[in-house]
């Protein structure tokens, strides 16, 4: 007769509104993503690992009112059900603060149609998994190649080198490796599912620090923790954004060298598209916010214009 897998719940009321799909989507990565999964009742599942025991999480909203103003409610299952409780509402961004920002004089600068953002999807905010490796390695397959090359590595990486997910999760989801299980994937294995060297040579310098890197976990958005991320050997400034994004919930951080947000940003500013030097240039005047200017630019649901040709994703299996 199978073991029952440990569970534990928490109900809390959040301190200000709460989108709990739009803040928790950036974890992801299309409906049948293995590791963040959001569910057709609104329900956002996740998979990670406390102490590298496998964990299942189900977080929903419950209660009278407005859907952004109930409280919520996190289920989890595996043998640290009850530790990961306490990191739980930060996964939803509750530590994340905006008042700052929208009493600053720099906010009077934003346009109209993004302080009106703000006032239509107050319930968005900016999480933080406190789960650098993890973050880190998922950012390094995103490197440099198009978000179906991106999304069909994680998903290999997870689904085969992975553990399964405990307790009652949807099904075809897993718990990404351990820093040590990745440290046995042979380059072979990389190759074929399509991770050319490079990137699959930055995984492995990540997950071979992860005992270092995992101290710096809940440490202070300082220059400090980006001169230690920026030590490793491939991770870069857009690896560095892209991470702190998730694990820190950094309010700032720019993912300069993306291959789309500067032409997003200066076309949405601008009215025309250019680069890394003026997207820097124009969020400028919202240092230590432009992260959220970024976010703001994206809910007002403006698009850029489709033109110019794709990336096209290149096969590296067979070189």
């Amino acid at each position: 007769m199978p073991t029952a897998v440990p569970y534990a719940d928490l109900r809390w009321t959040p301190r200000t509104p709460l989108d709990l799909p739009s803040t928790m989507g950036v974890l992801t990565r299309g409906r049948t993503h293995p590791t963040a999964r959001i569910t057709d009742d609104g329900a956002v599942w996740i998979t990670t690992r406390v102490d590298a025991e496998p964990l299942t999480a189900r977080f929903t909203r419950t209660g009278p009112g407005p859907v952004l103003h109930r409280d919520v409610v996190v289920q989890a299952w595996g043998a640290r059900a009850d530790e990961f409780l306490a990191e739980a509402p930060l996964w939803t961004g509750e530590d994340d603060d905006w008042s700052g920002f929208l009493a600053s004089d720099s906010w009077e600068l934003l346009p109209e149609r993004m302080r009106r953002a703000r006032r239509d999807h107050a319930g968005i905010r900016l999480i933080s998994t406190g789960r650098l490796v993890d973050a880190l390695v998922s950012a390094v397959l995103e490197q440099r190649v198009t978000a179906g090359e991106a999304v069909g590595a994680q998903r290999w990486l997870v689904r085969v080198h992975g553990d399964p997910a405990p307790g009652p999760a949807p099904a075809g989801m897993a718990v990404a490796p351990t820093p040590q299980a990745i440290r046995r994937v042979p380059s072979w294995s990389w190759h074929r599912a399509g991770v050319d060297p490079a990137r699959a040579k930055t995984v492995q310098h990540v997950v071979t620090r992860a005992a270092g890197i995992e101290r710096w976990n809940q440490a202070n958005l300082d220059h400090r923790l980006r001169r230690a991320l920026a030590s490793i050997k491939g991770v870069g400034p857009w690896t560095i954004a892209e991470t702190l994004q998730v694990s820190h919930g950094d309010p700032d951080s720019v993912s300069v060298y993306d291959y789309h947000l500067a032409r997003h940003v200066t076309e949405f500013f601008d009215g025309r598209p250019s680069d890394d030097a003026r997207m820097m240039q124009i969020l400028e005047p919202w240092r230590g916010n432009r992260q959220r200017v970024v976010r703001l630019m994206y809910s007002t649901g403006w698009r850029p214009q489709a033109k110019g040709p794709k990336l096209t994703p290149e096969d590296h299996r067979d070189k």
